[in-house]
C-alpha cells in the first residue's frame, strides 16, 4: 500500500434512536396479540423470538399507535414524518463531533428501504437544516441491509474526484413500520423480531482535507460482491398493506460458502490478507449471519464483539446497524495508527460490500 497516498478520511458517525424503547418480551407479547393461535403456533413463535438474540428494540411509535396504521399510505406517512426527524438528529450529531455546519456539505447521500417518499427524506433535510442550494444529492432504495456499507464506499468514490469536498451519508431505517400483521410466515415471523428503528449518518471528507494528526480511519478502497441468480434470498415483495418480507434460510450458507473468497480476493488486489487485519466491523445481521461471517473468515466470536453487542442492544436496523457498530468502534478508540481493518455488510441482490480502512 502506498501510505503517502490522500485517501477519503471518515471524520465522524452520528447516530439517532427513537425515544420509544421497549424490551423483546413486550414487543413479543403484543405481537403475538395481535396474531393469535394455540399453544404449538405461539412455542413457536417465542422459540423464533428468542432465537434473534435480540433484547430490546427502539421503535418509531410508542406501540399503543401502530394499530391505528391500517393501510400502507398512513404506515408511509409516517415514515416520511419520523425519517425526516431522525436523520435531522443523526446529521447534526455527526456536524457536531467534526466541528462542521450543514452548509460545509458538498454531497448528501442517502440511503433506505423502509419508506418511500419523493422528494427523498435528504431534500427535506436540505430545506430544513439550510444546506447550500448547489449541494448534489444522491438518493439510494433498496440496498436493505448492504446500504450502509455501500453508501460510505459511494461517497468515498465521489470524494476521489473530489479531494476538497465533505460528503454525508445518511441512513434512516425504520423497520417497525413495514411490519405485516396479516403475514405469518416464519421469514415475517423472524422479521418482526430481529428489525429495528434508527437513524446513522457518517461524515467523510476529501483527501486533500483529511488531516493526519486526527485519530480517524482512511477508507483505501472498497468491493462490492454480487452473487447472479440470488434475487429470492431477500427481498421485498410489495402488496397492498405495503412491504411484504421475502428471506431465505440459505442466506447464513451463502455467507459461509462465499463470502472467505470475496474478501481474499479483495485483499490480495490490495497486497494484503486476512492476517493483515486487525478489526473487523460487519453489520448486525442475526445470529446466524454473524456465525457464517466469523466461520468465513476464520475469525472468533470476539472478533464482532461489538456487532454482537449492537444485535442484542438494538436489533438489526438494516442499513443503519452496520453505521453504528462503527461508531461504538471509532469511539473505543482502539485501533493503532497504521492498523487495517474491514467494513462489511450484505443485503438484497444477493450481494456484499467490503470496505478498507486503514488508521
Amino acid at each position: 500500500m502506498n501510505s503517502s497516498e490522500q485517501f477519503p478520511m471518515l471524520r465522524s458517525i452520528g447516530r439517532a434512536l427513537p425515544q420509544n424503547y421497549y424490551p423483546q418480551e413486550m414487543i413479543s407479547a403484543a405481537l403475538w396479540n395481535e396474531w393469535g393461535g394455540n399453544d404449538e403456533s405461539r412455542a413457536r413463535f417465542d422459540r423464533l423470538h428468542r432465537s434473534v438474540g435480540v433484547r430490546g428494540r427502539h421503535l418509531a411509535l410508542p406501540m399503543e399507535d401502530y394499530r391505528a396504521l391500517d393501510s400502507f399510505s398512513k404506515m408511509n406517512d409516517k415514515w416520511i414524518e419520523r425519517a425526516t426527524d431522525l436523520g435531522q438528529q443523526a446529521i447534526e450529531s455527526a456536524l457536531c463531533q467534526a466541528g462542521l455546519e450543514p452548509a460545509d456539505i458538498d454531497h448528501i447521500f442517502f440511503t433506505t428501504v423502509t419508506g418511500i417518499a419523493s422528494p427523498s427524506i435528504d431534500a427535506k433535510l436540505i430545506n430544513r437544516m439550510s444546506m447550500r442550494t448547489d449541494i448534489k444529492r444522491t438518493p439510494i432504495f433498496g440496498l436493505g441491509c448492504v446500504g450502509g456499507a455501500a453508501g460510505l464506499a459511494r461517497a468515498a468514490d465521489y470524494l476521489r474526484a473530489f479531494p476538497t469536498h465533505t460528503a454525508m451519508l445518511l441512513s434512516v431505517e425504520l423497520c417497525s413500520l413495514t411490519v405485516q400483521l396479516q403475514d405469518k410466515s416464519i421469514a415475517n415471523v423472524i422479521a418482526s423480531g430481529l428489525f429495528a428503528d434508527g437513524a446513522a449518518a457518517a461524515l467523510l471528507v476529501g483527501g486533500a482535507r483529511s488531516d493526519n494528526s486526527l485519530p480517524s480511519p482512511r477508507v483505501v478502497a472498497s468491493r462490492s460482491m454480487f452473487f447472479p441468480n440470488t434475487e429470492e434470498m431477500m427481498a421485498w415483495r410489495l402488496a397492498d398493506s405495503g412491504f411484504q418480507i421475502v428471506l431465505s434460510a440459505g442466506v447464513p450458507d451463502l455467507v459461509r460458502n462465499k463470502l472467505r473468497q470475496g474478501v481474499d480476493s479483495f485483499l490480495s488486489s490490495l497486497n494484503l490478507s486476512r492476517r493483515d487485519i486487525a478489526h473487523w466491523v460487519a453489520h448486525t445481521g442475526g445470529p446466524k449471519v454473524l456465525q457464517a461471517i466469523e466461520a468465513a473468515l476464520e475469525i472468533p466470536r470476539c472478533a464482532l464483539a461489538r456487532s454482537w453487542k449492537s444485535l442484542a442492544a438494538l436489533g438489526n436496523l438494516s442499513s443503519a446497524s452496520v453505521l453504528f457498530v462503527a461508531a461504538d468502534f471509532l469511539e473505543s478508540k482502539i485501533a493503532r495508527r497504521g492498523e487495517y481493518g474491514v467494513l462489511l455488510s450484505m443485503g438484497p441482490g444477493f450481494c456484499g460490500e467490503l470496505v478498507l480502512l486503514q488508521w
